[in-house]
């Protein structure tokens, strides 16, 4: 039935992902504090200019009120030039203040929005790499997209209009206190029936928000993982079962749409006799009270006529107060990234060398089922390791390990002596890059993206050379000194990119990404390498780096990169066997083990697993 809560989303079930938390009401409520005092003099100031608009709005009812009692008193002069004129000056002053509202409104929640999407970034963008790729494309697309969208309509709109609201009906209720005292006690009548209802709804209301939200994030979950990994639902047939989890998934969302839907069908009624019920009640009470002599005619006039005003400004507060029920939900799932403490290490913790060492390393993505069993390695400072093995045996699991990007469950990795998951992850960042096939151009210039892997220290020009240089930062973008350009042409080189970069009509100030010069996968991934060039890491992870590259062309760029990379500690995941025949090192990786160590002749000649992967790859 429509009117029953459908059952209760249980995340667990439909994805594969561990979703990110959801911001707890002590950390929104923090959250929206720390919003508002960033913002309080506009808040202020806003607040202000709405009070100026809502008392020149009340001139209206006061001076129509003057002119009906006149009129009931046989007076003579009505004096009804003053009033239109006052009428007019109340209305001009209105008008203009009005405008202002509208017009601070909107800064301030533009205002309130980019601060809101800047401290999520910054915040996600701090956050350890594990947890986020644990967390599912799903999830972090929904938050990204949905709620921020939810939450813009709430920013520009709701949060001022609802300060708006409350002020506006505050100062008309103190205006009909002053021109019409007796009158107050008559819009109390509707309070009740207004508390019954309003209570009602928001006691179900949050919650089924937060359920409408985590299914329509499922739903997307599922979606983007069936797309990415169609190839293997196709190859195993697993068409049906996916289609089946979807359309489940759909069915629990619009479930609790319809839910949230019937709520409001609720709700707007009880609102709209409520409005009916204030201007009747004090129609009929200020009646009586005139028949009585109680109260003037003109008394009546202007009570009714705020009464009537009250509509708008309660109106208004519900319909943006529900509006925040969704926004609160959306905020909340921003927020609760806030909740996850990032990992800042010890800055005591420093590598003392280059060489790395896994000992007797666990690791599993579940508790209980382990990816990695009691796996031992040492990397001597410059060696190329090949990692090799078939598909899931847990090869780019160890690659991330010993890249630092996760911590294991039993067991050390380490660099230099210094346990990677005690490291600040800047310091191990510093020192060791992962480069995999997932590849991102961002929309801007050729020498923005190739910059974002230069540390600001060290975008710096030349101004003597042989001497002791004074140096300034590099020029901003279309600007870019000579030395800044040199090494990314040299960067671009490594990697065999020159080529197709020096043929762009601006050359590195040409715009890419979205909207701008469309890169092929190939050059995109050619574009992460040459960032790797440029960090200048001693420790780097390949995880099918060159994935995206035809083979004969992946094999000349891995031989340019070796020249580059020469003397650096290099671990490739090895898809592609050449990548190991030309490796100092390989570990064959099986079912969670390394069970073969040693160079390609010394494996060949063992005839063990990887003589057999080299054959079956090599013929």
């Amino acid at each position: 039935m429509i009117g029953v809560a459908p059952p209760a989303y249980d995340p667990a079930a439909p994805t594969t992902a561990n979703t990110l938390p959801v911001g707890a009401p002590a950390t929104v409520r923090a959250y929206v504090t720390e919003l508002f005092r960033r913002h309080r003099r506009a808040f202020l100031l806003l607040v202000a200019v709405n009070a100026v608009a809502v008392v020149a709005s009340m001139a209206g009812p006061y001076l129509l009120g003057s002119v009906v009692e006149r009129v009931s008193d046989h007076a003579r002069d009505l004096r009804l030039g003053t009033t239109t004129a006052l009428f007019v000056v109340a209305l001009v002053v209105q008008a203009v203040f009005v405008r202002q509202v509208r017009l601070r409104g909107a800064v301030l929640g533009e205002r309130m929005l980019a601060d809101l999407r800047e401290d999520f970034l910054v915040r996600s963008v701090g956050l350890p790499p594990g947890v986020l790729e644990r967390a599912g494309t799903g999830d972090l697309l929904s938050r990204i997209t949905t709620d921020i969208d939810r939450l813009a309509n709430a920013m520009r709109e709701a949060v001022p209009q609802l300060a708006i609201g409350v002020v506006w009906a505050a100062l008309l209720l103190g205006g009909l206190a002053v021109t019409a005292p007796v009158l107050a006690p008559a819009v109390l009548v509707a309070v009740p029936l207004l508390v019954v209802g309003c209570r009602w709804y928001f006691r179900r209301a949050p919650a089924a928000y937060r359920s409408e939200a985590a299914g329509y994030a499922a739903v997307a979950a599922v979606l983007a993982e069936t797309v990415d990994a169609g190839r293997t639902v196709e190859a195993h047939r697993l068409g049906g079962s996916r289609i089946a989890l979807s359309d489940r998934r759909v069915r629990e969302w619009t479930a609790w749409e319809r839910y949230t839907l019937w709520l409001r069908s609720v709700l707007f009624p009880v609102v709209n006799i409520t409005h009916v019920t204030v201007l009747c009640s004090v129609l009929m009470i200020g009646g009586c009270l005139a028949l009585q002599g109680w109260i003037g005619v003109g008394q009546l006039t202007t009570g009714a006529l705020i009464a009537q005003m009250l509509v708008d400004p309660v109106g208004l507060i519900l319909r943006w107060y529900d509006e925040l029920q969704v926004a609160q939900v959306s905020l909340a799932r921003l927020v609760g990234v806030r909740e996850i403490q990032p990992d800042a290490g010890d800055p005591a913790v420093a590598p003392d060398g280059r060489d790395v060492h896994a000992d007797r390393v666990r690791f599993g993505y579940r508790a209980g089922v382990d990816v990695l069993r009691e796996v031992s390695l040492a990397v001597p400072p410059g060696t190329r390791l090949a990692l090799v093995g078939p598909s899931g045996a847990g090869k780019s699991t160890l690659g991330r390990l010993l890249a630092g990007i996760y911590a294991p469950r039993d067991g050390r990795v380490t660099l230099g002596g210094a346990e990677l998951s005690r490291m600040p992850a800047e310091e191990v960042r510093a020192h060791v890059a992962l480069v995999n096939q997932e590849h991102h151009v961002f929309v801007g210039s050729l020498r923005d993206n190739l910059l974002l892997a230069v540390p600001r220290s060290r975008q710096y020009e030349d101004e003597d050379e042989g001497e002791e240089q004074e140096r300034t930062p590099a020029k901003a973008p279309g600007e870019g000194s000579a030395s800044v350009d040199a090494r990314l042409w040299a960067a671009l080189g490594a990697v065999d990119a020159t080529g197709w970069a020096r043929a762009l009509d601006d050359g590195l100030d040409t715009e890419v990404g979205s909207g701008g010069f469309a890169l092929t996968p190939a050059q995109a991934q050619q574009i992460a390498l040459a960032r790797l060039v440029l960090a200048d890491p001693h420790t780097l992870v390949l995880d099918e780096a060159t994935s995206l590259l035809d083979p004969r062309a992946a094999r000349h760029l891995e031989r340019s990169l070796a020249r580059v990379l020469d003397g650096r500690t290099v671990v490739a995941i090895a898809h592609r066997l050449h990548t190991a025949h030309d490796a100092d090192v390989i570990a064959v990786v099986e079912n969670g083990r390394i069970s073969e160590l040693g160079s390609h002749g010394q494996l060949v000649a063992a005839d063990g697993a990887y003589a057999a992967l080299w054959r079956s790859w090599h013929g």
